[in-house]
């Protein structure tokens, strides 16, 4: 079916685990006409999850894109995982939406995953719309989760539509104003939504206090009810239930009739440049324009090979169109174009502005790639996603010799599909570290490497990544003198180290007068201060947060050398770095744990024990709180153990880098003690 922009829309189910956020899928596209019948989470029978191994776990694990063709509106639908551990594939689709449709667990209530998604919509400046699922569930009070919603995201969350015949259909709030429901009133929630809507336009608000609601046209709520949901001042709140079918029709109508296309939509945050210097960049939703897509997921399909999903948001991407990857010299040709529906690859023949389609086996492509087809895109990027940074890690190899090319292989595909899976080589102790989002993210991971690729690995704890830095200022010296018969080496450093604010990095100037030390030798000095950084000074951790300063030196008109001044400037660094109150840093994470609340004391004990802060507690729905606290990375290397032992299985937390800290003394000790420093002959 061919459409145009003011047709598509685009839309992620996301929200937690549990939520049945595949089982509403499965009954939109039955009621879009686009399947049958729907398929179930326990038969392994939905298009969303048909993966061997979604099958086998009861959950999603990828996000995946199907659509609908309904009412002359084409529907752009992604399902997306509910657990923190796959937080990667989730937060990658909302690059490739304007609406982001948070469903909740009606008996559930508000889970701390919903309330993260909710902030990161609201970041990525998409439309929100709340979707409370499972309303057919006994002994629900859905107009205390009403209240619970709007105290919790704010009064601008309002229902949209309200359970009715006891639970077994909805009834609209926003378009007409009669009827009865389950709870409250639709008349008062009908005036409550219109308030809202028209507060926003001065002109429909104007014409609103002079001729009431019988004076504003359909086009006029619609473009108000739009432009409220771009400026984040209307949340909807609509109600289903995925099981029984009750409010899907509803939903579907919702998306067609009131969800922005991608013209409505706040524009996406391009930028051109890198930098300081990069400006904002304006895509124009115009088919005749340049093209310029954005690569939002990686898949490796054993049988069609590389795909690469994008969004386009400028052009029109036919067959045989020819793109450019980035800022690449070297375009490669649209041999296929495919649209996804699940497992289902599509061919079409064109894609126009808004529309999510995918290319086949183009090795180049890569996640969060810009794509175009001239080079006044060269240097254009989409905004970064905020994606939370991997901390949970094993060390691994493999367990048979000759595999680790294969290894090496296997990673590197499974890091181009997930961007919250990194890939870590330590070159000093020669340690493969995987990291991911928690246990569970890295068990798939192994899982997948060896069904997909055949690779079987051992795995341990890895070490921990302890930083170094000064936390003062000292200079350094150091003169490199060496004569072995024939021409000799020689050159004197003079430096002087000083520490950065934390997580600026590395600095490094040159602040020589009068030719002390030549231009060409400059370079050398600073490869043997990075040699330093690498490989560290008191501990064998990287050093950051340093700059240094070359301010003077000497040099030999036939001896002096490369090697004698990157000897130099290493030695003279390891000097000052000696002088300037050297420091071992730890990281400390963000560690939010979800327990019951007959298990706050335990856990908040056991966290004291581990060096924790406690910063404070929030309480959910259902007698449940979660724990906020900064913990230091090297404690909570067995904690889901520990939280599992604790509360009986019942407990789940989630940990997010945060920054680094200074190690106690003693633990910096015991670091020193067991650092065997480099030679001055290594």
């Amino acid at each position: 079916m061919s459409h145009r922009t003011e047709q598509i829309r685009n839309i992620a189910l996301v929200g937690h685990s549990g939520a049945g956020k595949t089982t509403l899928c499965e009954a939109l596209l039955q009621a879009g006409g686009t399947i049958q019948t729907a398929g179930t989470v326990e038969r392994g029978t939905t298009v969303s999850d048909f993966d061997p191994m979604e099958k086998a776990r009861g959950h999603s694990i990828n996000s995946t894109i199907t659509s609908i063709d309904h009412g002359g509106v084409h529907i752009n639908l992604i399902d997306t995982p509910g657990y923190p551990d796959f937080r990667g594939p989730t937060l990658s689709a909302l690059a490739a939406v304007e609406t982001c449709a948070v469903v909740l667990d009606a008996a559930a209530g508000i889970a701390h995953g919903s309330q993260r998604m909710m902030d990161y919509a609201r970041a990525r400046r998409l439309c929100r719309l709340i979707v409370v699922n499972k309303i057919d569930h006994e002994g629900i009070d859905l107009e205390l989760l009403v209240e619970q919603l709007r105290e919790t995201f704010g009064p601008e969350c309002l229902p949209i539509n309200l359970p009715s015949g006891g639970a077994t259909g909805v009834v609209d709030c926003f378009g007409r104003g009669e009827g009865s429901a389950d709870f409250g009133s639709v008349a008062q929630a009908h005036q409550r939504i219109l308030d809202q809507v028209v507060e926003v336009n001065e002109t429909v608000m104007g014409r609103y206090l002079e001729e009431g609601e019988a004076g504003l046209s359909g086009q006029e709520l619609h473009d108000a009810f739009e432009q409220c949901l771009r400026e984040g001042h209307l949340v909807p709140i609509c109600f289903v239930s995925a099981r029984t079918g009750a409010g899907i029709a509803e939903l579907l109508a919702l998306f067609e009739s009131l969800m922005p296309h991608p013209g409505e939509a706040n524009p996406p945050l391009f930028v051109k440049g890198s930098g300081p210097a990069a400006e904002p960049f304006r895509t124009i939703p115009d088919p005749a324009r340049h093209v310029v897509a954005d690569v939002f997921k990686i898949v490796n399909d054993p049988f069609v090979g590389k795909l690469g999903v994008f969004r386009v948001y400028q052009g029109t991407v036919r067959r045989d169109t020819q793109l450019f990857i980035d800022d690449g010299k070297k375009p490669f040709k649209v041999g296929h174009l495919f649209k996804l529906r699940g497992k289902d690859h599509v061919e079409i023949d064109e894609a126009v502005p808004g529309d999510i389609a995918a290319v086949a086996k183009v090795e180049e492509i890569h996640f969060d790639a810009v794509l175009h087809d001239s080079h006044d895109e060269d240097h254009i990027h989409l905004k970064p996603i905020d994606f939370p940074q991997p901390m949970f890690g094993l060390a691994i190899e493999p367990q048979h010799k000759g595999q680790e090319q294969k290894l090496a292989t296997a990673l590197h595909r499974l890091a181009e599909e997930d961007p919250c899976f990194r890939v870590e080589h330590n070159k000093e102790l020669n340690e493969t570290v995987i990291r991911g989002l928690g246990e569970l993210h890295l068990r798939v991971m192994l899982e997948r490497m060896r069904e997909r690729y055949g690779v079987e690995v051992s795995t341990r704890p890895p070490r921990i990544a302890y930083r170094e830095t000064v936390s003062g200022r000292a200079d350094g010296h150091h003169r490199h003198k060496k004569q072995t018969g024939g021409a000799g080496q020689f050159g004197e450093v003079f430096l002087r180290v000083e520490p950065l604010a934390r997580g600026t990095g590395f600095a490094f100037e040159d602040d020589t007068v009068g030719g002390s030390i030549p231009n060409q030798f400059i370079p050398a000095i600073e490869k043997g201060v990075r040699q330093v950084l690498e490989h560290g000074a008191i501990a064998g951790y990287q050093i950051q947060d340093v700059k240094v300063v070359v301010y003077d030196g000497k040099h030999h008109p036939v001896d002096s050398k490369e090697i004698a001044f990157v000897t130099a400037g290493r030695k003279a660094f390891l000097d000052a770095i000696g002088k300037a109150r050297p420091i071992v840093l730890e990281p400390i994470v963000n560690l939010d744990v979800s327990v019951p609340e007959a298990h706050m004391g335990d856990v908040t004990g056991g966290l004291a024990g581990k060096r924790a802060r406690i910063n404070g507690t929030d309480a959910l729905r259902g007698g449940e709180l979660v724990v906020k606290a900064q913990v230091p990375l090297a404690e909570v290397g067995d904690y889901a153990n520990e939280l599992k032992a604790v509360t009986g299985g019942k407990g789940r937390y989630t940990i997010e880098f945060s920054h680094y800290e200074p190690v106690p003394p003693q633990v910096q000790k015991q670091l020193a003690e067991a650092f065997r420093p480099r030679t001055d002959d290594d």
